[in-house]
């Protein structure tokens, strides 16, 4: 993991055309700004974790169904 310091107003450039910056800081909380091509998904990382479960539960779940179909072909 990169760690950097940026204050206020700073900021980091990703792949020339991710642009993060700090917009304001107050106490623990950090606001940040991220400028990116509309073709880029960006997620906070909790909702992110959470499509990939579900999308991780539906290929459960297409797997079981294919497999009581099959099943129900004998």
């Amino acid at each position: 993991m990169l760690v950097l310091t940026r204050k206020k107003g700073e900021s980091i450039v990703i792949q020339n055309d991710i642009v993060v910056t700090v917009l304001s800081v107050e106490g623990d909380i950090v606001k940040i700004g991220i400028s990116a091509p509309k073709e880029i998904d960006i997620y906070r990382k909790e909702i992110f974790d959470a499509i990939q479960q579900n999308n991780q539960n539906a290929v459960m779940d297409l797997e079981a169904v294919q497999k009581a179909m099959l099943g129900f072909k004998d």
